[in-house]
C-alpha cells in the first residue's frame, strides 16, 4: 500500500509540528485545531493564547544550505496563510472578534526559534 507510506519530508514535518504543539501547550496556549485546510491554503496549528487566536506555521530544515526555516516563509506563503486564516474565521464565528496573530515555529539544524508575530497582515 504505497499511498500509506509517508515521505521522509512528511515525517520530519510531522515531528516538527508535534514538537511545536508540545512546546506551545507547555507555554500555556490551547490547541484549537491541527492542519486546517481550505482551498486557498493550510495552517499547521491554530492555538489560543488568552483572547488571541494564533495561526502557527511550522518549518523544519535539517541544514541551512538553502536558507533557514524562517527564510522559507516567503510572501506567497504568507498570503496563503492569511487566506486560510480568513477562511477559518469565516467558518468559526465564535472566533470572529478575537485578536489574531501569525507565529512561526522554525527548526533549523536542530535549533528551535518561536517567532511571535512573525509577520503582519
Amino acid at each position: 500500500m504505497k499511498w500509506l507510506r509517508r515521505t521522509r519530508q512528511q515525517q520530519t514535518g510531522g515531528a516538527g509540528e508535534h514538537a511545536a504543539e508540545q512546546e506551545l501547550l507547555a507555554a500555556g496556549l490551547k490547541l484549537v485545531t491541527r492542519n486546517y485546510h481550505c482551498r486557498g491554503g493550510e495552517i499547521d496549528l491554530i492555538m489560543q493564547d488568552g483572547n488571541t487566536l494564533v495561526f502557527v506555521e511550522v518549518r523544519v530544515r535539517n541544514n541551512s544550505r538553502f536558507g533557514s526555516a524562517e527564510e522559507s516563509i516567503g510572501f506567497r506563503k504568507q498570503q496563503r496563510l492569511q487566506t486560510a486564516a480568513l477562511h477559518f474565521l469565516q467558518h468559526h464565528r465564535q472566533f470572529q472578534h478575537a485578536a489574531c496573530r501569525f507565529d512561526s515555529y522554525c527548526i533549523t539544524d536542530g535549533k528551535v526559534q518561536w517567532l511571535k508575530n512573525a509577520f503582519q497582515t
